[in-house]
């Protein structure tokens, strides 16, 4: 990359981290996670508060957790004549260096609260990782193969020392790059979100796999599971990601986790996807999924109507549903007006934009 293009992109990530400081003062003094929204499709930074006993990276505050990083350029899968695709929005952040640069600039900006509420007590519990050599990122989660999920270009510019955990045939692919020291595939998840916990994971934090039960080729319908202490014994709060929706059906593992689970936020997209088959499932879906989960947040997720080329483009059928119109769908299914009215009051769904941030309280 050549170095006006460096300056403008962490002139773009200071710019970006200007618009975000009063989000990482309110979630530093509450110790809640951020979520950070780095393009207007799927690509998103999960920064998890370390625990006030754990061990910590030097300096950190946070546990930094880059989702399906696609920043810049067109991605193809299969050819560039079956499917091609760009962003149709620029990408709040446009490199990977400026995604350390803004992670860098949110740790900065907690800092200071953080020493004024005590936390230089836990400095003898600090593992010594904090050098200028060492990534900021702290860990990459992809969850499929395809490459609007897994966009080889994205990846290669992540310092070789982050360890990736991905999806099967996607943990494969990006093990044959020769690139990442350490490639994991993420585990199924199995009732305790504990046993997820893999070095080199903190053991208070586990990423795992919520799919099918069965043989499924694709595991395209699943999601990836973010689990971490609510501060209430042994049970976890948890982000779930599914980029393309999940049968709600899939998701009764983690209704009966134990220790249990609570889902602090969804990511689901809105938009009903078909190509034949059913790709993104949509608003309708998603509605089911977080009543199914209690979700405090659901997020929009994988929704940008990206500038497309190739034979895909031709037969792909997409349609829009706002949360209202799967309400009304829902009510008018389910002839349970009052009922409906009460849990739909308890949906809370977030849309967060390219290159903005939500506090998870």
């Amino acid at each position: 990359m050549s170095s006006s293009v460096e300056e403008d992109d962490n002139n773009a990530s200071s710019q970006l981290q200007a618009t975000l400081q009063d989000s990482i003062t309110q979630a530093s003094s509450t110790r809640r996670p951020l979520l950070t929204h780095l393009n207007a499709d799927t690509t998103w930074l999960l920064s998890i508060p370390y625990p006030r006993n754990a061990n910590k990276r030097k300096g950190r505050i946070y546990f930094h957790l880059l989702i399906d990083p696609w920043l810049r350029g067109g991605q193809s899968d299969v050819a560039k004549f079956f499917s091609q695709q760009w962003h149709a929005i620029e990408s709040s952040v446009q490199s990977i260096a400026g995604v350390e640069q803004l992670i860098k600039g949110v740790e900065d900006a907690a800092r200071v609260p953080a020493i004024s509420g005590g936390d230089r007590a836990n400095d003898e519990k600090e593992e010594g990782r904090g050098d200028a050599s060492q990534s900021w990122i702290d860990a990459v989660a992809v969850s499929h193969e395809f490459t609007d999920h897994m966009h080889k270009d994205t990846l290669l510019e992540i310092p070789s020392s982050v360890p990736v955990f991905a999806s099967t045939k996607a943990a494969s692919a990006i093990k044959s790059w020769r690139h990442f020291e350490f490639v994991s595939e993420i585990p199924r998840f199995a009732r305790d979100w504990r046993t997820a916990s893999t070095k080199p994971l903190p053991e208070w934090l586990s990423i795992s796999r919520v799919a099918y039960a069965g043989a499924d080729m694709l595991y395209y319908h699943s999601a990836v599971m973010f689990s971490f202490p609510s501060g209430q014994g042994d049970e976890a709060e948890a982000v779930i990601y599914t980029p393309h929706g999940i049968s709600p059906a899939d998701m009764d593992p983690v209704t009966k986790a134990d220790p249990k689970i609570k889902t602090l936020a969804l990511l689901h997209g809105l938009q009903d996807i078909k190509l034949g088959a059913q790709l993104n499932m949509g608003a309708h879906n998603g509605l089911k999924v977080q009543r199914m989960l209690d979700a405090k947040y659901w997020i929009g997720t994988h929704d940008e109507v990206k500038k497309g080329g190739g034979i895909v483009s031709w037969f792909l059928n997409r349609k829009m549903i706002t949360l209202n119109e799967a309400m009304e769908r829902e009510r008018a299914l389910m002839a349970k007006e009052d009922v409906e009215k009460e849990n739909l009051a308890k949906v809370r769904f977030e849309e967060v934009a390219n290159g903005e941030r939500l506090v998870l309280e």
